[in-house]
């Protein structure tokens, strides 16, 4: 099933998360309507983090099955298979959410463009290391 790729993948993701989350933490707690208390924004829990790993796991996982059964072998088609599932799978069930909560559109792009970006650097690595 290509372990070292979907692990290195998800890793990959996750690392990238971390970087576009820090890089737009203040529109993105502004969106979220997260106030800073004492100057803290992380969560006072590991959960979150443990669970956005074992997502990117999952998601690494599922698609490298699509991909397989698929005969998606080249980065190119990697890159552009998970750039379509993160825009066009991901980004739209989030836009749903945000959008029964009230929240705003920006929310839905920042969140969007992560789930987008993560796919395509996911399907990217897992062509490269098929």
């Amino acid at each position: 099933m290509g372990i070292l790729g979907i692990l290195v993948a998800a890793a990959a993701a996750f690392l990238f998360g971390a970087g576009w989350y820090m890089a737009l933490s203040k529109p993105w707690m502004r969106a979220a309507g997260i106030r800073r208390e004492g100057g803290r924004s992380a969560p006072n829990s590991a959960l979150p983090f443990i669970l956005s790993a074992l997502t990117m796991l999952i998601v690494a996982v599922i698609m490298r099955h699509i991909f397989a059964t698929s005969g998606i072998t080249t980065w190119h088609g990697g890159l552009t298979s998970g750039l379509g599932i993160g825009l066009f799978f991901i980004s739209p069930w989030t836009m749903i959410n945000n959008a029964y909560a009230g929240r705003p559109f920006l929310l839905t792009v920042i969140d969007g463009g992560y789930a987008t970006f993560g796919c395509g650097i996911i399907g990217t690595i897992l062509a490269l290391m098929a």
